[in-house]
């Protein structure tokens, strides 16, 4: 089994992807190809904080080498559209160490 099956199912719907030098990165999920190269449109990359809310950078159509994508994760928009991000509290992401 490929690693690009499991995506076929996640075409137009909204993923959060980790990246490996810990950035979290939310598109909406509209290519791909078997290197899982990631093309994302609708894209922001939310950056957290302990200090204040989740900042949101808008990076609008966005495509991802696969060769930094730690996770691909799908998104449950309904839960996710609740969120007040704006009262979120983190620790930033560290980079991912394989």
């Amino acid at each position: 089994m490929s690693s690009s099956t499991g995506l076929e199912s996640l075409v137009d719907q909204t993923i959060s992807i980790i990246t490996n030098d810990g950035r979290n990165i939310v598109g909406v999920l509209r290519g791909f190809d078997q290197a899982t190269n990631i093309i994302l449109d609708e894209s922001h990359e939310r950056v957290y904080s302990t200090k204040e809310g989740v900042q949101q950078l808008v990076l609008g159509l966005y495509i991802i080498r696969g060769d930094n994508i730690s996770i691909v994760g799908e998104i449950d928009e309904e839960l996710d559209e609740k969120l007040d991000l704006s009262k979120l509290r983190a620790h930033p992401l560290k980079p991912v160490i394989h």
